[in-house]
Parts: structure tokens; C-alpha cells; sequence
């Protein structure tokens, strides 16, 4: 499967805004974010006079970046949420929310989205005591995470066990630190996500 591998700190000078795709860089000075603000390039620095496409577009390409998302799949993600009731742009995030690997990160059983995403991958993770090994598996209401039990006495998840000490957990997921396990309890609302997307332009570019 295609993935991104070049440095993911260019993807937040794009656009424009810190999206934590590096744990725990992201929160120290040797952010590039913090140590060079402007857009990537030798044109970085000058004046872009953005259209309302535009705009359109690095909203929904900020997405992507925070969640980890290729474009196929974002736009089949989308058209799940077109079919769902209620709010198209809420219920895309919720979709997104709802990938393990997000849930994993949200947990505080990883320090980011793609260090979840390798962790998974490895198999360290079980939903409802069975192993899943898919980074974009749709957990649901009800679906228990846990860290597989001859995994936790890893240097890695030591390490995560002390950054995870110190962060707070969303009040949708009901977390057993202890266990190295949690709950999801129900889908987030809006109000409950912090990620820095204006969703609804995100469903007037898929409406052009």
C-alpha cells in the first residue's frame, strides 16, 4: 500500500498550522513549525494570493495529512459519510476518529497518529481479544482496544507509558491505563474534537 514517507514537518509548514504528526517533537523547540512558520520552498516566504478552491483544497489535504489518509481513500470516507445521516462533515470526522490507529493515538497507547499506525501494523493490538493488524480498521460503540499482553513489557510502550502519564483522554473513550486498554464509548461530537479543520469546506470542494 502507498504511503508517505518523506518529512512529515514540511507537511505542517504547507499548511500552515501544527498538525503533531511527530509526538513528541511537536511539542519541543526543535519543531520546524516553530523555527520556520512560512510554506516550504524557495517561494515560502512571499505573498500567495489563495482562491476560494484553494482554500478548499488545503483544507481538505489538512486532513488527510492529520489522519494519514491517501486520497482514495479519503474520498471513499466521504462518500460514507454523503450516504450517512446527519451532518456530512461531523460524520466524516467521526469516521476518521474511528480508525484504530486514531483511536490508539487518543488512548495514549501511542505518542502519534504513525506511530500508532506501526504499533498496529506489528500486531501489538487486539479489539475485543482478537488481533488486528489493520491500521483503518472502523472500531465501534462498545469495541474494546488493548494492548496484546506480551507486548506491554516493551521498551516502546515503557517509553509511551510515561509520555501518556501526563496527557489527558477524550471523554468518548474510557481508558484502563493500568490494563493498557480502553473502551470506546461513543461516537465524539464536534465540539469534542480538537483537530484544526473546517470540515464544511472540505463538503463544498466534493460538491463542486
Amino acid at each position: 500500500m502507498a504511503r508517505y514517507t518523506e518529512s512529515v514537518c514540511r507537511l505542517c509548514r504547507r499548511e500552515g498550522a501544527k498538525l503533531y504528526l511527530k509526538g513528541d517533537r511537536c511539542f519541543s523547540e526543535k519543531c520546524s513549525f516553530v523555527r520556520k512558520g512560512y510554506p516550504p520552498g524557495q517561494h515560502g516566504k512571499g505573498r500567495i494570493k489563495v482562491s476560494e478552491y484553494g482554500l478548499q483544497l488545503r483544507e481538505k489535504q489538512k486532513a488527510r495529512r492529520i489522519y494519514g489518509v491517501l486520497e482514495r481513500q479519503f474520498r471513499r470516507y466521504f462518500q460514507e459519510a454523503d450516504r450517512r445521516k446527519g451532518v456530512t462533515g461531523e460524520t466524516l470526522l467521526q469516521i476518521l476518529e474511528s480508525r484504530l490507529d486514531n483511536i490508539v493515538y487518543r488512548l495514549g497507547f501511542a505518542r502519534s497518529r504513525t506511530e500508532g499506525r506501526q504499533l498496529i501494523l506489528h500486531g501489538h493490538f487486539t479489539v475485543n481479544g482478537r488481533k488486528v493488524n489493520i491500521p483503518s480498521y472502523q472500531t465501534r460503540p462498545g469495541d474494546l482496544v488493548s494492548v496484546r499482553e506480551k507486548s506491554r513489557v516493551l521498551p516502546v510502550f515503557k517509553e509511551i507509558g510515561e509520555w501518556s502519564a501526563v496527557q489527558g483522554v477524550v471523554d468518548w473513550l474510557d481508558v484502563d491505563q493500568e490494563n493498557w486498554s480502553g473502551k470506546v464509548v461513543r461516537l465524539p461530537s464536534r465540539e469534542e474534537l480538537d483537530v484544526p479543520i473546517a470540515e464544511h469546506l472540505i463538503v463544498e470542494l466534493y460538491s463542486r
